[in-house]
């Protein structure tokens, strides 16, 4: 398991970055830089395959799916690929603002089976979280305001003095936001099959047991509490333990700081360098797999990941790191 990525220089007029010799000694120099230099890029190609089914009453259903990754400037796709094995009119939208897409159609009566397959490669970005400072509310830019508030699975208003109590007054910055996912894996126990479409942050709180959607929502419930943006978003679990059950879609944590998204996992479950994005929303709501509209029974996801390795391309297989992780282009 490696500390720090075999990567290339960023180039960052806020981090300036020293040049590497050779790709061979590039961890070795990342930590022996000055703080300042440590600001790099890394990127990951990750092979995706999704399959869904479902049996549909007599009545047909309407569904709004979120399995195509988001189109950003640090997400690529390559060789996309759909079927429906319906013959339906579809539509796929994406949101201009945050790059969030999303598959409609109206299934007809009986089977809907939906595959899609893409390779798609992740830019990141490693900052030293020594240096990420949390943003004053009247500063933060206004794509961030919203996630702040209080939602339907995150009542931060309901754990304000928790979290006053707990984290109100350590340090400000990324160590703190670290402290609060910290604390939400050590008192939230990782379970299957614990918790349903209703559970909230105050739910998981009280239960001290989730899936990954739950600790999410319970950690962005405990940032937005404190001031800090916070925001739930959706991938797979790449690297999760296989005696957790087979591969899944995953929740994890986004956390404004500095001028940046900064990605958290706090039910620890996966290996975030390998966290593909799907969507990104205040909660669950916004950005669910799969939302139906009528009578439908569906059978459990099947999902693939395969990372590709590739040095003389700059890919790099993603493992477990511990300067601050981006997937988020930045100001502009």
């Amino acid at each position: 398991m490696s500390e720090c990525p075999v990567l290339q220089p960023a180039q960052d007029a806020a981090e300036p970055s020293s040049p590497i010799a050779s790709q061979g000694n590039a961890a070795a120099a990342v930590c022996a830089m000055p703080p300042l230099q440590r600001a790099l890029h890394s990127r990951v190609r990750i092979e995706l395959e999704i399959s869904l089914r479902y049996e549909i009453d007599p009545y047909g259903a309407d569904f709004v799916f979120n399995i195509h990754p988001a189109q950003t400037a640090s997400q690529t796709l390559h060789d996309e690929r759909l079927r429906i094995n319906q013959d339906v009119p579809y539509h796929v939208h994406t949101d201009p603002a945050t790059g969030n897409r999303h598959l409609r159609l109206r299934g007809e009566p009986g089977v809907l089976e939906v595959s899609y397959a893409a390779t798609v490669d992740i830019a990141h970005y490693h900052a030293d979280p020594s240096l990420l400072a949390e943003v004053p509310v009247r500063l933060l830019p206004h794509e961030a305001l919203g996630y702040i508030y209080p939602s339907r699975y995150c009542q931060s208003d309901l754990l304000l003095r928790l979290a006053f109590n707990k984290f109100g007054g350590l340090p400000q910055g990324y160590s703190r936001v670290r402290a609060i996912c910290d604390w939400v894996q050590a008192h939230v126990a990782f379970a299957s099959n614990t918790s349903n479409f209703n559970t909230s942050a105050v739910d998981t709180l009280v239960e001290q047991v989730g899936v990954c959607r739950d600790f999410a929502h319970l950690m962005i419930a405990l940032c937005r509490a404190v001031n800090i943006p916070a925001r739930f978003t959706t991938g797979t679990d790449y690297g999760a333990d296989p005696a957790l059950g087979p591969p899944d879609f995953h929740a994890y944590v986004e956390v404004y700081l500095g001028n940046r998204w900064y990605m958290f996992d706090p039910s620890g479950t996966a290996v975030p360098m390998g966290l593909l994005r799907f969507g990104s929303g205040r909660d669950a709501a916004d950005v669910a797999f799969a939302t139906m509209f009528g009578g439908v029974r569906g059978d459990p996801p099947f999902i693939r990941t395969v990372a590709v390795e590739d040095a003389a391309k700059g890919l790099v297989l993603p493992h477990h790191c511990s300067t601050a992780l981006s997937t988020d282009p930045g100001p502009t």
